[in-house]
């Protein structure tokens, strides 16, 4: 296994799929069967590209400095890109508040979308996130969950990316590879589409890094091969096959044994495992 910062600044939750950072703002928006999901008007589309402008020249270059990031595999874009560009589901798991931006600076030239919380879109970090590809999952509408399914249904048969955090919520610096809930392979095999599994690592930051920014580890991203739905098996067993390939193949990107990690590939009302403190942090002001 790799470094493992095994820190405890943290308040990692007991549902190993629950958030811990408190959205403090409620803009009122709701998402319903009337909400753009995957929204290609005119404006909207003009602000994100004066938005992506600006990851390229400013913020990619400050995310690789700020995480110590470090991409391996971007070979495996090149080799595998006329399969990619016609559709692509991506699986990572969720380690930190700027690991979105590491995936959509290491798939460069390729743009993602990426499914997130609906009360992450619903706060003060909401237009940013919608900027960047954010995809709200509707909570309590069953007319806005067809609407998103669909959406994303037609993103993903019109070429897109779609990137998915299987393991519900992000939990920083977290070692050990958390269950995955099955809504990646749900849609990589009903719309026939591969998955890309990307891992983040960790490597241990030098002094500099540890005293002058207090930085708990350094990030690796590896990008894995595509992995593709089993077609001979029923649909049910194809997205739990797939997820749990997923699993195991983030758990080798990551330099984890699958057989060693702390948790299985399926989401059960899974539960923490404290393997290393019981006593954890405050997180981020506002946390509890």
């Amino acid at each position: 296994m790799t470094f493992d910062p095994k820190t405890n600044r943290f308040p990692y939750p007991e549902e190993t799929d629950k958030h811990y950072l408190e959205v403090h703002k409620n803009r009122g928006i709701v998402f319903d069967e009337h909400y753009p999901y995957v929204d290609q008007s005119k404006s909207f589309c003009f602000k994100q590209g004066f938005v992506r402008f600006i990851l390229n020249i400013l913020v990619f270059p400050l995310c690789r400095i700020r995480m110590g990031l470090k991409v391996v595999g971007k070979d495996n874009l090149k080799k595998y890109r006329e399969v990619l560009k016609n559709g692509t589901v991506s699986v990572a798991n969720h380690v930190h508040m700027w690991d979105y931006i590491a995936i959509l600076s290491a798939i460069r030239p390729f743009r993602a979308h990426h499914l997130s919380w609906a009360p992450n879109v619903n706060g003060e970090n909401g237009t940013l996130i919608r900027m960047v590809g954010g995809i709200p999952i509707p909570e309590r509408s069953i007319a806005g969950t067809k609407a998103y399914i669909k959406a994303v249904r037609g993103l993903l048969d019109d070429g897109g990316w779609l990137h998915i955090y299987a393991e519900g919520s992000m939990w920083e610096y977290y070692a050990p590879i958390r269950p995955f809930k099955r809504g990646s392979a749900h849609f990589a095999v009903d719309c026939n589409k591969p998955i890309v599994p990307l891992g983040f690592s960790y490597r241990e930051p030098g002094w500099f890094r540890k005293t002058v920014f207090h930085q708990i580890a350094k990030f690796t991203l590896t990008i894995g091969e595509p992995m593709y739905p089993d077609m001979s098996l029923p649909v049910k067993e194809r997205e739990t096959e797939l997820t749990i390939r997923c699993h195991e193949a983030i758990c080798r990107l990551c330099g984890i044994d699958p057989k060693q990690n702390l948790y299985p590939p399926l989401f059960s009302d899974s539960k923490r495992v404290d393997y290393y403190t019981t006593s954890y942090g405050i997180g981020y002001k506002g946390s509890h």
